[in-house]
């Protein structure tokens, strides 16, 4: 179900006891594995375990809210895009996630990375990731981040504006460069997801749209340019896409533009990025698709499309990021207080409140994202209610999880862990409520090591310079 706006449907499906998709659960106790890190299982105490280390152990060592990410499905996941997508280029959005040793993983998987900023540059760089195999993104990039890439070797830019052409040939012209570059263009492509994480229709902010010819025009200009060297068109449709009907229609559309370069230059495009944001499964209701089954329909797609273009299949590119950093994720949080509200005709909902909230996951205030969530400490069994997860932010929208089923006997001091928080939770926490961040571990054959230490109220004062 989407909800709109989560503060203005704070109660939408109270008269229906949840979501249509959401069933109360024959077992409280029992887990649903797709939704969780490869291996995740309950113990004989009901504590559940993520990379072999009770999650009860975590949060003795590292208190919480916490981020847990299972290094070895990780890598798992990277390694079946690598493997899957056989002869492309794989690269690792690193919005969804990213630090120095995520970057050190990704580059030993042999993937490449997206980054966007200046900051990702320089973690992705520190982690050891090859400036080679870096991709720059951004809607804005400034003078100063174009020259850093540049001179650090930065693989590729992905243009995305008339006026970052000519910022880009400003910077080669001052340092002696040519900058490989691909041009993103917006398909027109209404990918079936929120508007927010919707990047290819053509009332938006990301790139050039074909339908009014500034792709072309984009395109044309960059391969008469001495200081680019074009690759290629870039296209990403959006994110948590569960179907590949739109990356169709895109492939369809960009090829046609090439076709259209090819007529107006006499020059094949070498190579076609169609992006990421493949989805991943946070409630019972996602069904996303294998990496195996992306590959096959992706593979039949392009070779029908080639062929209908009577043209040469380019080097092709991808950037999975939520759908491999996503599922390794678990959120990790305490009970503080549990308050049990009355609804109208006898209904009523079982409030339970963590320590942390919207600051830590802004994705359900932000676009009502859905998540699950599971009783970490024990085992229970009494009977599941239907209860409404919420943080300690002072904001009436600061749901992490609308609707579960947990047990009737939760109580403060118990551990909650949230599922497919691996992706856009860290890397878009702020400090509401002058909240310092969670920790980010690793757990890897039963050990967890410390990747971002928890913020402390230090860290945050010594940024308040005032008296």
């Amino acid at each position: 179900m989407t909800h709109m706006h989560i503060a203005g449907s704070i109660h939408a499906d109270v008269a229906q006891g949840g979501p249509h998709w959401l069933t109360m659960p024959s077992d409280p106790m029992a887990l649903q594995h797709r939704l969780w890190p490869e291996g995740t299982v309950r113990d004989r105490e009901g504590r559940i375990t993520v990379g072999g280390l009770p999650l009860t152990e975590v949060a003795r060592q590292q208190g919480t809210p916490v981020y847990v990410i299972d290094e070895a499905d990780f890598r798992s996941r990277a390694r079946a895009f690598r493997d899957s997508f056989t002869g492309w280029h794989v690269y690792y959005a690193g919005k969804a996630l990213l630090t120095r040793s995520i970057a050190r993983w990704v580059a030993e998987e042999g993937l490449g990375l997206d980054v966007t900023t200046m900051g990702e540059m320089h973690i992705a760089l520190a982690g050891g990731m090859p400036a080679e195999r870096l991709g720059f993104h951004g809607n804005n990039k400034s003078l100063d981040e174009i020259r850093f890439a540049l001179g650090q070797g930065v693989g590729r830019v992905i243009v995305d504006s008339f006026n970052e052409i000519d910022r880009i040939e400003r910077a080669c012209t001052e340092l002696g460069a040519v900058a490989r570059v691909l041009v993103r263009v917006t398909t027109g492509v209404e990918a079936h997801t929120h508007e927010y994480i919707a990047t290819a229709h053509e009332d938006q902010k990301f790139g050039l749209s074909i339908l009014g010819g500034h792709a072309l025009a984009a395109l044309v200009r960059c391969q008469s340019s001495p200081h680019m060297e074009l690759r290629g068109i870039h296209s990403h449709i959006g994110s948590q896409i569960f179907e590949t009907h739109g990356f169709e229609v895109a492939i369809r559309r960009t090829l046609r533009l090439a076709e259209q370069f090819r007529a107006a230059t006499g020059v094949e495009l070498a190579e076609l990025d169609l992006g990421g944001g493949f989805g991943i499964a946070y409630t019972e209701a996602d069904s996303p698709k294998t990496t195996a089954e992306l590959a096959q329909a992706f593979e039949e797609i392009l070779d029908h499309e080639c062929r209908g273009f009577q043209m040469a299949r380019p080097q092709l590119s991808i950037e999975p990021g939520r759908a491999i950093c996503g599922p390794s994720g678990v959120a990790l949080y305490e009970v503080g207080t549990v308050k049990v509200v009355e609804l109208e005709n006898g209904r009523s909902r079982t409030y339970v409140s963590v320590d942390g909230g919207m600051s830590d996951n802004i994705r359900p205030a932000l676009y009502a994202a859905e998540y699950s969530c599971a009783l970490a400490n024990r085992s229970s069994d009494a009977e599941p209610v239907l209860s409404r997860v919420v943080g300690k932010h002072c904001e009436g929208g600061d749901i992490l999880i609308r609707d579960v089923f947990l047990p009737r006997d939760i109580a403060p001091g118990d551990l909650i862990a949230v599922p497919g928080a691996g992706a856009y939770c860290r890397s878009m926490a702020s400090n509401y409520n002058q909240l310092p961040k969670p920790p980010l571990v690793a757990v890897a054959e039963g050990a967890v090591r410390t990747l971002l230490r928890r913020e402390t109220l230090d860290d945050m004062m010594r940024l308040d310079v005032g008296e």
